[in-house]
């Protein structure tokens, strides 16, 4: 059986899919939707004792609750209480909310206890068949649903060749998603000295069907008696939740403006308060010779050939690849107004999501380390 997309439903994505890109940036209040997984006749994993819906429903009540406080942000909830919501459902209220973030929030589990750590996922396809297994069972989920073979058109979460059709919807969010994930992870091991299994791509519906850039976040296993008892404490919900947070509020600084100070009250023992962004400007003279900047134009898990017409002309092409993702950058330089030049000269062509990264010491700090626009 193939996945195919009628067309009209392809237009609309593609269609609100510029109209976020373009405006939504401009938006001085940062809308985050917080989809709490599973839920009512859903319960999701259950091991030991504990049970998925309820673990990630206050997790995500948590993370929810810090971003409140926070001046210019708006967070928006799949759900608050133990309801099924279908999986179609929750991406919509990300796209008429016209979000800047969707972010779920889920549990591991597998047959073997053993196993244990915290995964991010993003929009993609993996050659890993264990991962490829966590996909199958996001996407299970649709089989409750009334009427599901008309509402997801003929899509079924048990065969990979429905899972592939998943996958060519959002290479254009890709980057920002891999750069959300990135700081989730890095909080969740430097902060929180957990156990990280990285951040992976997966033919997930929920991500997919978002129109901006999206995450799934697999707390830790329940499989795992210790992971599950930690994951089931208000203490360890409280953690992992602050994390997530501190994640979204470093990268709505570095994307969406300067000046956003941290005013969450809660400190749990062994973190670290959010970052502040700096205020101070990068100096548009030539920088230290160990600066490079470069012009970041898309991100894709398919392999592209330096050389290839998909680079319209623009020579000097690099790449690298890092969770199995592909980077391409554009030009080499260490003067920041020489660099703006050369994004302005990619956009112009047809690269309208084209950013500035910083290269030290020949690599990027963490995804990317972004110049603010």
């Amino acid at each position: 059986m193939k996945f195919n997309y009628k067309n009209s439903f392809l237009t609309t994505i593609l269609t609100l899919f510029l109209y976020g890109s373009v405006f939504s940036q401009n938006n001085q209040i940062f809308t985050v939707i917080l989809d709490a997984g599973h839920g009512g006749k859903d319960p999701g994993n259950s091991y030991h004792g504990y049970i998925e819906k309820e673990i990630s429903l206050k997790t995500t009540l948590k993370v929810g609750s810090f971003l409140e406080k926070e001046k210019d942000f708006k967070v928006i909830y799949t759900r608050t209480t133990d309801v099924f919501i279908e999986l179609a459902k929750r991406p919509k209220i990300a796209n008429k909310a016209n979000a800047n973030l969707f972010v779920s929030i889920h549990c591991n589990s597998v047959k073997n206890f053993a196993p244990y750590g915290t995964e991010t996922f993003v929009m993609g396809l993996s050659r890993n068949d264990m991962n490829l297994e966590v996909a199958k069972n996001e996407n299970s989920v649709i089989l409750l649903e009334n009427n599901y073979k008309e509402t997801y058109q003929g899509f079924d979460p048990k065969k990979p060749e429905s899972l592939i059709g998943l996958t060519m919807m959002q290479e254009e969010n890709l980057n920002n998603s891999i750069i959300l994930a990135t700081e989730i992870q890095n909080n969740f091991t430097n902060n929180l000295k957990r156990n990280s299994r990285g951040i992976k791509q997966q033919p997930l519906w929920v991500l997919d069907a978002a129109y901006m850039p999206s995450v799934l976040i697999e707390l830790g296993f329940l499989s795992n008696k210790e992971e599950g008892e930690f994951l089931n404490s208000d203490e360890g919900q409280n953690k992992m939740a602050w994390q997530i947070a501190n994640a979204i509020v470093n990268y709505r600084n570095k994307y969406f403006g300067e000046g956003l100070n941290a005013k969450i009250k809660y400190e749990p023992k062994e973190t670290v308060s959010i970052k502040k962004e700096t205020s101070e400007k990068v100096p548009s003279t030539n920088v230290s010779n160990d600066t490079i900047y470069k012009i970041q134009l898309f991100a894709s898990s398919k392999k592209t050939e330096l050389n290839s017409n998909k680079f319209k002309g623009l020579k000097n092409i690099s790449s690298t690849f890092n969770n199995n993702i592909y980077r391409y950058m554009y030009g080499a330089t260490s003067n920041l107004d020489e660099a703006k030049k050369m994004q302005l000269e990619a956009r112009n062509i047809g690269f309208s999501g084209a950013f500035v990264v910083i290269i030290k010491e020949g690599k990027s700090n963490n995804a990317n380390d972004v110049v603010k626009q």
